[in-house]
């Protein structure tokens, strides 16, 4: 791409008010954050069980640091596999009900590394329109046919399965869709899978932690077997609190994938030392539900009061409370009068979603107050 052109679409992105930009953090996540010098209320954050500033979290990964050092030095597969990888996916799998878990740097890594190991030109990838772009990018860059259906609609997907022709057959959803906050159909998508002898991956990166009674995510959420899901992808940068993923299912499918996903071949291993943090993080939402039942007091709290906005707020049982306003002019403006209020709610804007969907993305933590929400509620009020 030439110069020219750069300059022209950046440009565009600018005259359209999709110009991305970036603030600056001065201190650690919460619910009350510092941002280029101001102080906020904060609703965009994914740490949805306030575990990212834990003292025993930040304990954990200090003491990990003074026994590892800061760098794991190498990919997985030539050093970088410590004592405390090992030991924290036996805990990890433990907790999930999965025969084995492997590490990966990052959720992003850990998507495109799974559907390449599984893919080729003899398989098709069927995918949610509405799915992370993780999983957009990596049904796009594997060898396979991408074929795409309507947002949680199975029976749209069964017709493309009736339809093709390819050996090998990959289905891939997010658990908890990140802009929308709704719930992947998990039992119809078992039930495709089964009758067209596919794989079935979900990427659970929300609802790991926050959704079902001890925190197992959406699967436990829908009361599914967790065993009827091939492939669980999860990350650890939102109820964690911290950074990395996961891919968790069967012994032999997840040796074959770390044999061939070169996305976890060729890439330096998380340092020990987030991993230890992770360990902390995965042993307090194990042992206090009450994070979890505080979070879902809020989120009922907040799905009662909204009811006094009139507003097209999305229907969601998780962290994620959308209101769709349409164009970008409104969001970025109504984004802006709650930052004069001291409130940061940021506006997700095409492409990140589809067009004429521009809105405000709410995430609500367990760390939130009551009078937190209603703050948000009443500026909401006075401005939209």
């Amino acid at each position: 791409m030439k110069l020219e052109e750069i300059h022209a679409q950046l440009k565009q992105l600018d005259e359209s008010q999709s110009l991305r930009t970036r603030r600056t953090l001065n201190g650690p996540q919460g619910v009350q954050v510092t941002l280029d010098d101001s102080d906020y209320l904060s609703f965009c954050s994914n740490d949805y069980l306030g575990l990212a500033n834990d003292p025993r979290v930040v304990t954990a990964a200090v003491d990990a640091l003074q026994q590892h050092g800061v760098g794991s030095g190498a990919s997985q597969m030539i050093s970088g596999y410590s004592t405390q990888h090992a030991s924290f996916e036996k805990e990890l799998a433990y907790f999930l009900g999965v025969e084995r878990v492997l590490l990966f740097s990052s959720g992003y890594l850990a998507n495109l590394g799974v559907v390449s190991a599984l893919s080729s030109r003899h398989s098709a990838v069927f995918s949610d329109r509405l799915n992370h772009a993780s999983l957009i990018d990596a049904a796009k860059l594997s060898d396979a046919k991408h074929q795409r259906y309507h947002h949680r609609d199975h029976q749209g997907l069964e017709r493309l399965l009736q339809k093709t022709d390819a050996t090998n057959k990959l289905i891939l959803s997010d658990g908890v869709f990140s802009m929308e906050g709704s719930i992947a159909p998990l039992a119809e998508l078992i039930a495709l899978k089964k009758e067209h002898h596919a794989l079935l991956l979900i990427d659970d990166a929300h609802g790991l932690g926050v959704l079902g009674e001890k925190g197992i995510g959406s699967a436990e959420q829908l009361q599914v077997n967790p065993e009827d899901i091939d492939l669980l992808i999860g990350t650890f940068g939102k109820a964690f609190g911290s950074s990395g993923a996961f891919v968790a299912g069967k012994h032999d499918l997840l040796e074959y994938i770390m044999q061939k996903a070169r996305s976890l071949i060729y890439t330096t291993a998380a340092p020990a030392a987030l991993i230890a943090a992770c360990a902390k993080s995965l042993d307090i939402i194990q042992n206090e539900p009450t994070r979890r039942g505080r979070l879902q007091d809020n989120i009922a709290y907040y799905r009662e009061q909204i009811k006094r906005l009139q507003q097209p707020s999305l229907d969601s049982i998780s962290a994620i409370q959308s209101i769709v306003l349409g164009d970008n002019d409104t969001v970025i403006r109504l984004s802006q009068q709650l930052a004069a209020e001291g409130i940061l709610v940021l506006p997700i804007r095409p492409p990140t979603v589809p067009a004429n969907s521009a809105r405000l993305r709410i995430t609500l933590s367990s760390e939130h107050s009551k009078v937190d929400i209603d703050r948000l509620i009443t500026a909401l009020q006075q401005y939209l």
